[in-house]
């Protein structure tokens, strides 16, 4: 198999992107975030795309960013003083998924945290094996969540509970999800995948122009300008990486300890 961190595959009009860092949990690096707004910019522009499935190599889904490479590594600095500009941009690969106007499935096949939950909440349905979970763990990482989890998760979930999930961090496992609607169904791990493949099938043999024009008015129905809120949540991580709290929250992951924050 592939040694890329995000392989793509086109079979009967479905896109998969599968996330490839099994090693890491496929955890994002720089190059993975790439590779996954590439995937589906390709979608976007191929015709014979009526449906994307969106996945990971087990063990995971995604385990968020690889904090070593991007919040830990050498290429922390160009990070944040992208997120500083005078006017930031959205996540790239965010805004790529958000502007694809085919209907993504999700089969979220293992933990999704962190930045890996957001991908699933960028997707417009969720399928879960047994095995998933579900955290947005910025807050413990003194940081905020990006366009899934501040700009979906309520439209989701509803206010209330996203901001529990937000405010807490805590995990949850794939029978909570489904209780509270973040997921469609729950299924046995090795039905997942072709539980998820035959339903991205069904959507693809629908009219393709009628697809499209059906997620538009679904995305017309919600609330807010992604590009917006993403370019706030940009100059907004632009701060929060040079907090204290933050630095102590990635000590305390690498070295596998509670954090102590000192608000500052």
């Amino acid at each position: 198999m592939s040694q890329e961190p995000v392989l793509y595959a086109l079979c009967d009009h479905v896109a998969v992107v599968t996330l490839h860092r099994p090693e890491r949990r496929n955890a994002l690096s720089p190059g993975a975030y790439r590779l996954l707004e590439e995937a589906f910019r390709e979608a976007q522009r191929d015709p014979d795309v009526h449906c994307v499935l969106l996945t990971g190599t087990d063990p995971a889904f995604c385990s968020g960013d690889d904090v070593k490479e991007i919040m830990a590594g050498p290429g922390r600095e160009a990070t944040v003083a992208a997120l500083r500009q005078v006017r930031p941009r959205a996540t790239p690969a965010a805004i790529a998924i958000l502007e694809c106007d085919r209907p993504i499935v999700a089969a979220v096949n293992g933990p999704a945290v962190g930045w890996g939950m957001d991908l699933t909440l960028l997707c417009d349905i969720r399928l879960a094996s047994e095995r998933a979970r579900f955290a947005e763990l910025f807050i413990q990482r003194g940081l905020v969540a990006d366009l899934g989890g501040l700009w979906r998760l309520p439209q989701v979930v509803g206010p209330s509970k996203a901001a529990e999930l937000l405010f807490t961090g805590d995990v949850i496992d794939a029978a909570e999800a489904e209780r509270i609607g973040l997921v469609s169904r729950v299924l046995p791990h090795e039905e997942l995948l072709p539980a998820a493949l035959a339903l991205a099938g069904r959507i693809a043999s629908n009219p393709p122009l009628a697809l499209r024009f059906m997620k538009e008015g679904l995305r017309r129905a919600t609330h807010g300008d992604p590009r917006e809120i993403g370019a706030w949540i940009s100059q907004t991580l632009g701060t929060l990486f040079q907090t204290e709290d933050h630095r102590e929250g990635m000590r305390a992951f690498l070295e596998k300890r509670r954090p102590e924050f000192q608000g500052r």
